[in-house]
């Protein structure tokens, strides 16, 4: 294969699209791009209901990803928790398409993923962490597109989010770690290390534990 450019597809596996599904979705269609972005098995609900406008720029069917006309199974990687093997840069000459299953995100993990690895794709692991769908797909991009060895990629680990001095919630995800620097009350530079997560992902956290952020 000439064109390193791939193809990330998400076999939706709800009824619905609720807000924070559709947040990361946002994030990968901006990461991803619309030309190689799919979204597969959507129901009418999620189409006609849920999806956000702007997600529809990208390659929406409501048939499961075997029905997608010119997608073959040899082509297909299926990001598989269970997976034998770690994804390799090698990963992105050998197939076209990558797969990711359900919401990957769920915690407890409800082994989504199960349910497509019976259809014989061949499968790859992205670490003994689990990861957010958007994160797994940007792990996979930068591992298969950018050359990135998996264990050379930042990442930061069950991050705690602060909403005020004495609350915050610590999230049971892996997440991609940006680097960013701040001036200290002492007026002292210190870097620290932030999770990179969806653009709205901290208001909806705000909302939904109806506190105040503090950072």
């Amino acid at each position: 294969m000439t064109d390193n450019k791939r193809c990330y597809i998400i076999e939706h596996m709800e009824d619905a699209i609720h807000e924070w599904c559709s947040l990361e979705y946002k994030h990968m269609l901006q990461n991803i791009g619309p030309d190689h972005l799919y979204f597969t098995s959507l129901t009418d609900k999620c189409l006609n209901e849920g999806m956000p406008e702007e997600l529809k720029a990208a390659h929406c069917y409501q048939v499961d990803v075997l029905n997608i006309p010119g997608i073959k199974r040899e082509e297909v990687c299926l990001l598989d928790p269970s997976g034998t093997s770690e994804l390799s840069p090698e990963d992105g000459d050998k197939f076209k398409y990558f797969l990711f299953g359900g919401i990957l995100g769920d915690h407890p993990p409800r082994d989504r993923t199960g349910e497509l690895r019976k259809l014989g794709f061949e499968g790859r692991r992205l670490g003994p962490v689990q990861m957010t769908t958007d994160t797994a797909v940007n792990v996979t991009k930068r591992v298969v597109e950018d050359k990135i060895p998996l264990d050379k990629i930042p990442y930061i680990d069950h991050p705690e989010i602060f909403f005020s001095r004495h609350e915050s919630v610590t999230m049971p995800f892996r997440y991609i770690a940006e680097t960013k620097t701040i001036t200290t009350k002492e007026g002292k530079e210190k870097t620290i290390k932030k999770p990179l997560m969806p653009p709205g992902m901290l208001e909806l956290l705000k909302k939904d534990n109806e506190m105040t952020l503090d950072f």
